[in-house]
């Protein structure tokens, strides 16, 4: 096999391993490699790593589906704003990249790196808010705000390919009080709506490469098997800790390299 292809798929098995490990989102680990580590374009690693995150989220969705821990009413409230606002966001890309051209990674790689930093830094929080709200009345209630909680998810998913289930998870719990199984089980279904959407707006733009996503899926889906085995075996807590860390730091040298 190919040196590059080999790394390919090393990639996929190290980020297979810290979605098992971790629980934090492949697109916010994925990104940031696709972009420093293989030298991707950052426009066709937004567009790769949307689709890949389409696959990788099937299988643990029709999990979630059979034992009956997704919301169906969220999931099609979430998804009448995100697909929108994927659409939006997929389109002002392309809209940058008609006036600017290459300049379009720049925005990207600024995008991107403003994500890196607030979604570790929410996930770091994650488990005191929690705490704060549990058996906490909703605060915001109807298909408005989850439409809107969509939208907000949507155009950040179309614009980095990063979010699908970060921030979406994080707004849920910060505005619903759904049980966590089910906050789980509705936020990954919904991903795979977005990010299949998403996927195929930058496949048909030419921003995908299929290549890529193939290598990458061949790793990360035994990379996903041994993560999930060593989280019962390791202290998940200080590597969650730990790797957002980097993510933070990563965000950084983005947004001032």
């Amino acid at each position: 096999m190919p040196p590059l292809f080999l790394a390919k798929i090393l990639v996929g098995f190290i980020v297979g391993v810290l979605i098992g490990l971790t629980g934090v989102g492949g697109g916010v680990l994925l990104l940031p490699v696709l972009i420093f580590g293989l030298r991707v374009p950052p426009i066709m690693a937004v567009g790769s790593d949307a689709l890949f995150n389409f696959f990788t989220k099937i299988p643990a969705s029709l999990l979630h589906l059979r034992k009956g821990t997704v919301r169906r009413k969220v999931v099609l409230a979430l998804a009448s704003g995100s697909i929108p606002g994927s659409i939006a966001g997929v389109n002002l890309l392309m809209y940058i990249r008609h006036l600017y051209g290459n300049g379009v990674n720049s925005f990207i790689k600024t995008a991107v790196g403003v994500l890196l930093i607030v979604i570790p830094t929410l996930l770091l929080f994650q488990k005191s808010i929690e705490e704060r709200v549990a058996n906490r009345p909703p605060t915001m209630k109807g298909f408005v705000g989850m439409a809107g909680i969509g939208l907000l998810a949507g155009f950040l998913v179309g614009m980095t390919s990063v979010g699908s289930g970060s921030i979406i998870m994080m707004l849920l719990l910060l505005f619903y009080s759904f049980p966590p199984k089910v906050n789980v089980g509705t936020d990954i279904v919904h991903a795979v709506i977005l990010t299949g959407v998403t996927g195929l707006m930058h496949f048909r733009l030419g921003n995908v490469d299929p290549g890529l996503v193939v290598s990458l899926l061949i790793g990360s889906i035994p990379g996903g098997l041994v993560g999930s085995h060593l989280a019962t075996r390791m202290p998940m807590l200080w590597l969650r800790r730990i790797l957002c860390a980097l993510l933070l730091i990563t965000g950084a040298r983005m947004l001032w390299a």
